[in-house]
């Protein structure tokens, strides 16, 4: 089993740019200690539906309200989220589409690093095997050790999970273990558990050998073993 970065094709260069984009990044580090009440703030605000910055102060008390106040860090950190979620809100049907999986994926990589290091944590790389022929879309993000390599799918929300994605994290995950390797393989999902799961009861795709981390969860990404 070896690791190859994807090809630059044009689909890459154009996602490349959006995964640059400075929103991408500062948006990613305010979440990356958020609470999930602010994890789950970001992707209402993200999904477009109202502008107003009110709106949403009313609709999440707990995080605005009087309560919110006893604690000014976890106050202002609200804020800042909330402007940046509106940011991306801002952007467009189809380029806020496009920022919300590369913040998926920027803040999988943050928060794998944390428990890997930077050097060990890829994007956009594909997995090959020998005698197997190489998948044509390369996985999100990778962890590349020897010892305990991992593959990860990032998706913003449960209607992302669909059966090419399950097939190739668990088809990466078997081929590994024909060559007597283990390949950890899972889907991060900015989205609900529960929305996942009913997502994934209506799969025929192999995906019980595969993990699932939802916006409840993130945070195990960094913490080690599932």
């Amino acid at each position: 089993m070896r690791f190859q970065d994807a090809a630059r094709d044009a689909r890459a260069v154009v996602y490349a740019g959006i995964q640059a984009d400075p929103l991408v990044a500062r948006t990613a580090a305010l979440l990356l200690d958020a609470t999930p009440a602010q994890r789950i703030l970001a992707r209402a605000v993200m999904n477009g539906e109202s502008t107003d910055a009110d709106d949403w102060r009313t609709m999440f008390p707990t995080l605005f309200g009087p309560s919110a106040g006893a604690d000014a860090d976890a106050l202002a950190r609200s804020e800042a989220i909330l402007a940046a979620s509106l940011a991306v809100a801002d952007r467009g049907e189809q380029v806020r589409s496009q920022v919300r999986g590369a913040l998926v994926e920027e803040l999988t990589v943050q928060l794998l690093a944390r428990r890997v290091g930077t050097g060990a944590v890829h994007r956009e790389r594909r997995i090959l095997f020998d005698g197997v022929r190489a998948e044509i879309h390369p996985y999100d993000v990778t962890v590349e050790r020897e010892a305990a390599p991992e593959a990860y799918d990032c998706k913003w929300g449960a209607r992302g999970i669909n059966a090419d994605v399950l097939h190739q994290l668990d088809d990466a995950r078997s081929h590994a273990a024909d060559e007597d390797e283990r390949l950890t393989v899972a889907l991060v999902v900015f989205d609900a558990r529960r929305s996942c799961d009913v997502r994934l009861a209506r799969q025929t795709a192999p995906h019980e050998r595969t993990g699932l981390l939802t916006i409840e969860t993130l945070d195990e990404l960094a913490g080690g073993a599932r």
